[in-house]
Parts: C-alpha cells; sequence; structure tokens
C-alpha cells in the first residue's frame, strides 16, 4: 500500500463519492454521512477528482478544493482524497480498476446521486462500473423518476435491492445496486459559485 492513500484493512466495505468538490458543502457532508448508516459503509473516501471529464470549464486549483472538503468534511469514517490525481486516472471506471488492484480483498461502492444514475450512460464504461463495483445512489424524495427510467437502471434491473434492504449492498456481488430516499439540504455548489462565495 502506497503510504499516502487511506488505509482499509481486508474486509472493510468503502464507500466512494467522487465529484469535482467546487467547492465542498454542507450537502455533500450531509449525503456522506446518511450513505455511510443507509448502506452500512465502513467508511467513506471522497474523491475530489482532478477535473470532471463532462464538464467544459475547469474546477478551482485541486489544493484549494481539497483544503476545503477537509474543512467541511470532518468524521473519523470520511476520508478527504485526491486518489485520481495520484493514480492519473481520469475516468471513474480507470480510477476503480486502479483502487481494486491497490486494495485487494476491500469492498468498495460507488455513490452518486439521482441525478447522475439518469445520465450514467454517457460516463466512460459505465456498464463496466455497474458490472464490476456496487453502486448506492441517494435521492431526493420525489426525484427518483429520470433516474428509474434511465438506460442504466432499465439494463440492470434485475441487479437492484430495494432501498428497504440498502445494507444489502455492503455484502453484494456486483452488479448490484440501491437507490434511497435521502432528505437534501438545499445547497449545492453552483449556487455557492453563483453566489461569489467561491
Amino acid at each position: 500500500m502506497r503510504h499516502n492513500f487511506p488505509y482499509a484493512r481486508v474486509g472493510q466495505v468503502i464507500g466512494l463519492l467522487g465529484g469535482s468538490f467546487d467547492p465542498a458543502h454542507e450537502g455533500h457532508v450531509h449525503i456522506t454521512r446518511e450513505a455511510l448508516k443507509r448502506f452500512g459503509l465502513d467508511q467513506v473516501w471522497w474523491l475530489v477528482t482532478p477535473g470532471n471529464p463532462l464538464k467544459a470549464h475547469g474546477p478551482a486549483p485541486l489544493a484549494q478544493r481539497m483544503e476545503q472538503a477537509n474543512s467541511v468534511m470532518q468524521h473519523p469514517q470520511v476520508k478527504v482524497t485526491q486518489i485520481e490525481a495520484q493514480t492519473g486516472t481520469r475516468y471513474t471506471a480507470e480510477t476503480l480498476e486502479a483502487l481494486i488492484a491497490l486494495y485487494p480483498g476491500v469492498h468498495f461502492v460507488w455513490l452518486m446521486g439521482a441525478d447522475n444514475l439518469a445520465n450514467f450512460h454517457r460516463w466512460e464504461r459505465w456498464d463496466w462500473i455497474m458490472s464490476n463495483v456496487p453502486v448506492g445512489i441517494l435521492a431526493r424524495p420525489g426525484d427518483r423518476g429520470a433516474a428509474r427510467v434511465s438506460k442504466a437502471a432499465r439494463r440492470f434491473r434485475s441487479a437492484q435491492i430495494t432501498g428497504r434492504e440498502a445494507a444489502k449492498l455492503r455484502v453484494s456481488e456486483a452488479p448490484a445496486w440501491s437507490l434511497v430516499n435521502v432528505p437534501m439540504l438545499d445547497v449545492s455548489s453552483s449556487q455557492i459559485r453563483a453566489r461569489g462565495d467561491w
């Protein structure tokens, strides 16, 4: 294990929440705490990305975003990381391949919002992700429609675990995914940037 990577023991279940975190805010903290609880995770690692391949404009400098993320996310089971910068990976599938190789015996769960599931088929090798790593999806109440009829949800319908049984994701082999309702805080990175607070 590289010394600058977070520590995980064999058998642990690690949730991975990727994003630009531009900036990180209380909404990210809230969904992270909910993911720990709903999916029965041992840890959550924030993967603060160097950049988002689907966005035309780059985020604030990585060091600035890491500092902000560490200031808002303080929880003993959560690690703020820049793993993608360290591994040199750009796409989620590449990052997951690298982590699976670096952490044999560790069970990873990919975490994302329901809005991402609606557009998941646009991600590089999205079907490989669904086939190789369980996926935990966090939705605003009443914000599940587009996610439920998405290409990814339709293709992997038989692998869905109900929200009531979402904790089974921790012991499930991929493909497996679960969509849970989570009360969301009314805050977003784009709102913060638009206000000029970042």
